[in-house]
């Protein structure tokens, strides 16, 4: 089997994965909906934020909780698949890890577009997104994102050994990333040391994307987010790899 062939036949394989396992479908997108219509509601009553209802603002970043969240717990199943017997079978065929890697990558970052892509159809039926071209321009920069993220998942999942361990690290990641990445506020005017953290997080730049794509407005632009996040995901899909290649069957 070709380098190529390996990862086409894993990524295909986690997308079956993810047709098969519905309840991962519905949970993906009835959290989001009730940030969005219980938080995003209760919070607009009485906030509006650059002359739009606090829902739209934070839509584009609920959105990218969507991909963060999938994407992450999407390293979950390196260790699920370990316990199963699943990666070993796949380590020990004639294939580089590295292509190993790649595959699940492309199927966690597969899996994350489309649930944020229902997502983006919600927000078109309620209003949250303007129109159809705001719509196709934030499915290829989802794609960016859910690649950057999904590597940050497979390398904490290629280190952990037990689903408690993950979730341990999860506390100490996920959610910090998603409350410091200006999802649910604006990041102009915070204090000097969280402006520095903020900068420091490549979720501020998938919100920042996300926000760009389907608003309009950001605060850094579409180049520069799409350039930082695309070093980010060589950066963190490099190391991912390296886990890969020292991971125990």
């Amino acid at each position: 089997m070709g380098y190529f062939d390996g990862v086409y036949a894993i990524w295909v394989r986690e997308i079956i994965v993810f047709f098969r396992e519905k309840e991962r479908v519905i949970s993906a997108v009835v959290t989001p909906l009730l940030w969005i219509f219980a938080v995003g509601g209760g919070l607009g009553a009485s906030v509006q934020i650059e002359g739009m209802s606090y829902q739209m603002f934070m839509f584009p970043g609920i959105v990218a909780m969507a991909i963060l969240f999938g994407s992450i717990f999407y390293g979950m199943y390196i260790i699920w698949d370990r316990k199963l017997d699943f990666l070993k079978e796949v380590l020990v065929a004639p294939v580089p890890r590295s292509a190993v890697f790649l595959g699940k990558m492309l199927g966690g970052a597969s899996d994350a577009v489309m649930q944020a892509s229902v997502l983006l159809v919600i927000g078109l039926i309620f209003g949250f997104v303007p129109g159809i071209p705001q719509f196709f321009l934030a499915i290829p920069l989802i794609a960016i994102v859910a690649c950057c993220m999904t590597s940050i998942g497979l390398i904490i999942g290629a280190n952990m050994k037990s689903p408690e361990g993950f979730n341990l690290v999860m506390s100490f990641v996920m959610w910090p990333m998603f409350m410091l990445s200006g999802a649910l506020f604006p990041v102009e005017n915070l204090p000097s040391f969280l402006n520095i953290i903020v900068r420091l997080n490549p979720m501020t730049y998938g919100v920042d994307l996300m926000r760009e794509a389907l608003l309009g407005t950001g605060q850094f632009g579409i180049a520069y987010d799409v350039v930082v996040l695309a070093l980010a995901t060589v950066a963190f899909a490099y190391i991912a790899s390296k886990s890969f290649e020292k991971m125990q069957i």
